[in-house]
């Protein structure tokens, strides 16, 4: 496979995830969420808007990162793989990913605190928050190897 379907594909991919998270951002989340602040007699529907902010806040990384990666995909594209601007968009993403996990996490805690969630919302947290953590070090992790073949391809370029 060549650089350049490599980038083509990953570029195709990238904005599949950008789709799948614009439909669940912007239809989903809230499609979901005003079924359950109306239940029991509307009791929660004052949570709805809070929560709702809550959440959609998460998506600003994600977008962030979706950026990076297509930053990286063309890097990848024009036959530079392995340079250090990869690896510093990639600790960036890393970045990223650990930042929204800790906001959605103590965004989850305040919310607790103030008596506006439920403990059963604290286990979606930790799901969400796991994800966040398995991201971030998927990232760190292929930020430093790429960091390491940038430097390698560099000792071999000035070896010729």
């Amino acid at each position: 496979m060549s650089q350049k379907t490599l980038s083509i594909l990953l570029k195709t991919v990238i904005i599949g995830v950008a789709l799948c998270l614009i439909a669940v951002y912007a239809w989903i989340i809230p499609e979901v969420g005003a079924p359950l602040a109306e239940a029991g007699d509307g009791e929660f529907a004052h949570l709805y808007v809070p929560w709702l902010v809550i959440i959609e806040l998460t998506a600003l990384p994600i977008i962030a990162a979706l950026v990076l990666a297509w930053i990286i995909a063309g890097n990848i594209g024009r036959d530079r793989s392995f340079c250090r601007q990869n690896a510093k968009l990639l600790a960036v993403i890393a970045v990223l990913a650990a930042a929204d996990g800790a906001y959605f996490f103590i965004a989850n805690v305040v919310m607790m605190l103030l008596n506006y969630s439920h403990p059963g919302m604290l286990i979606f947290c930790l799901l969400a928050c796991f994800a966040a953590v398995a991201c971030c070090i998927a990232a760190a992790g292929l930020s430093h190897l790429v960091y390491k073949a940038a430097k390698l391809q560099t000792d071999s370029d000035l070896t010729i």
